[in-house]
Parts: C-alpha cells; structure tokens; sequence
C-alpha cells in the first residue's frame, strides 16, 4: 500500500482527456513504472489541475483502484488532506501518489483484466469559507445561577443561614466550590452541626450577606450608588476576606482605592491593615503625606482610633513624612538656595 502523504505530480505520465469537476477542468496522470527511481516498482497516480485560471483551488482527493464490478477497494483506496492546486506560483499543478499500489500486488489482486485495470478519483472541491453571520451571545451562566438562588421555589436548597434576624437559603455544592472556608464549614468534620440547624452569623449585617451570597452566586456585586458602594465595600471587604473569596477582596480593594479622602482615610486604612490589603495600605499613606491632609484629621476620634488599633501605622506615617520632608529640603537647597521652613505635626498616641 502506498504512503498516505500526496507527492508533486513528477516523470513522464500519460495523462487522460480532461474532465470537468468541481466547476475546474483536470486530468489524471497515471505511470505505470512509477515516476522516480523509488517507485519504479509501483504504479503511480496524480490529478492535475488543467485550467488557464491563476486561482488557488482546494480539494480532498480520493484514489481507488475498483473492482470488477467498479466499486473502490477498501485496502488500495487513499484519501488526501486538503491540497492546493494552482497553475502559477510556487504550488504545484498536480498532486498524487508516487507509490500508489505495486504493480506485483495488483497482478496478484483479481483486479486486473486483460491487461487492464480502472481507477476511480473522487475530487471535492472546497471554496473559500464565507464570513458567518451567527453571533455567539456572552454566557448567561451567571443568571441561571442568580435564578437558582433569588426563585421563590428555592431549588433544592439544603442549609440555611440566619443573619441579622433574617433566614437566607442556599445551596452547599454553590458556597463550597466557591469559598474554601464554607468547604470545610459544609463538608468538613463538623459538617453534621450544619445539617440540622441554621447556621447562624453574628459578625454580619443582614444585608451585607445577601451581597455576599449574591456575589457568591453571580460573581459580581449590584448596582448602588457611589455612596452606598463604598460603604457596602468595607464590609464586604471583611467578608471576602473571611471566606476566602480573593476576587471579591480585590474588587472591594478597587472601589475603597478609588474614594480615600480625609473622612474616610482612618477607617479604610485600618481595614487595609487588618486584612493584609498592602496596595490600599500604601495609598492610604501616600493620602496623608500631605501635611495639610494630616494636620486636619490628626484630632479626629477616626485618627485616634486609628494608631490604637495598629500603632505600627503611625511609624510609617511619621517615615513617609519624614522622608518628603528632606526631599523637599534637598530639592530648595539645590535649586533655590533658600531658607528652608521646618513643619511641624504633632500626633497624639
């Protein structure tokens, strides 16, 4: 049997009348000591490409040597890969096989007759693919999932929640491949204290966990204004990073990023400290390396709260403060030569 690659159309063939197929004109190629000095025991067999066109054409080219009744036989039958004929340039004209059957194997076959023998050639001809008006809609995964949580006939909910008075049904399978700390709450050791009893949450507030189930749900937040949202992202903040859900912490990350200012500074800085959110720690700090900003919110009750509950803070203000400090004398005593004004901050620990 012949190789299954298709080899350049190569020697000195006899060639058939030309046939019309898939809208080009072809003729066969056929040597019956091969074409090289490799298959000078093989018969050989191509398809030329016989147009005066300068297009590319593709095909799928099917050889079978046929059997008496003209029907292809399975085990000398070859099926090409998508060929490109073309008439100029660099592809070639014709492509076939060099080594198509030997000529011992098809005097021994029954397929010979009178010195004769027929070859079927099956030519598919592929034009070029037309653009595809189908448009694939964005997956709606997440609605289904939003359904599966908001319907009224609660599907299949297995374990309950009872936060701020308030009871939230849900779906173990759901919280478990979403946040690790409810796998091990749902499905670890102590799973059994969670199949008979609502699981009750004391360290959050009613409305918080409903966004925080719907986010577990959906994976994305509601819409709300400016306001509520930076309020609602320092709680889920807390939540996110209670669950173990990082995608979530990171989007509350952005949004509290985006509305640091002199009321909210204290509060957000000491959330990021406490929940190792180091880039919003820095922008916090980077906030207050202004001495006006400082000066304004150092007696506020927020500020005092604030270096009680992580004092280490106050060393890196103080530093950052410090250091802007001597840069600004550094760049006057290089390009003013002029007197350099102390500024003085006091903070109270």
């Amino acid at each position: 049997m012949a190789t299954t690659a298709p080899n350049v159309v190569d020697g000195d063939c006899g060639g058939t009348p030309p046939s019309r197929a898939g809208g080009h004109t072809w003729c066969i190629h056929y040597c019956p000591i091969g074409s090289t000095e490799e298959s000078k025991d093989f018969i050989s067999i191509y398809l030329v490409l016989e147009d005066t066109t300068a297009d590319v054409v593709s095909a799928h080219v099917t050889f079978s040597l046929l059997d008496q009744q003209g029907n292809p036989v399975p085990s000398h039958t070859l099926t090409t890969p998508l060929l490109k004929f073309s008439l100029q340039g660099t592809l070639p004209k014709g492509l076939g096989y060099n080594s198509f059957i030997r000529r011992d194997d098809l005097e021994r076959s029954g397929h010979l007759k009178d010195d004769c023998f027929a070859i079927g050639v099956h030519v598919v001809v592929t034009k070029e693919a037309i653009p595809s008006s189908i448009t694939v809609p964005p997956s709606d995964m997440h609605l289904h999932y939003g359904d599966l949580l908001s319907s009224e006939e609660r599907y299949a909910t297995d374990v309950e929640f009872l936060v701020g008075g308030e009871t939230f049904a849900a779906h173990r399978l759901v919280l478990a491949a979403r946040s690790p700390v409810f796998m091990v709450e749902l499905f670890g050791p102590m799973k059994e204290s969670t199949t008979v009893n609502k699981i009750q949450i004391f360290d959050m507030e009613a409305q918080v966990f409903r966004v925080l189930l719907k986010f577990i749900y959906i994976d994305m937040l509601p819409e709300m204004d400016q306001e509520d949202e930076a309020a609602m992202a320092q709680h889920l903040l807390v939540a996110a990073d209670k669950y173990g859900l990082h995608r979530l912490k990171m989007i509350c990350v952005e949004i509290l990023s985006n509305h640091i200012d002199a009321n909210s500074v204290a509060t957000i800085l000491v959330l990021a400290d406490k929940h190792h959110c180091y880039g919003l720690r820095e922008a916090c700090i980077d906030f207050l390396n202004s001495s006006a900003i400082l000066s304004a919110i150092v007696n506020t009750s927020d500020f005092q709260y604030l270096i009680q509950s992580c004092p280490d803070i106050l060393e890196d203000i103080s530093f950052n403060i410090v250091a802007r400090q001597l840069e600004r004398a550094i760049f006057l005593s290089e390009n003013q030569e002029g007197q350099i004004n102390s500024v003085e901050i006091g903070i109270r620990s």
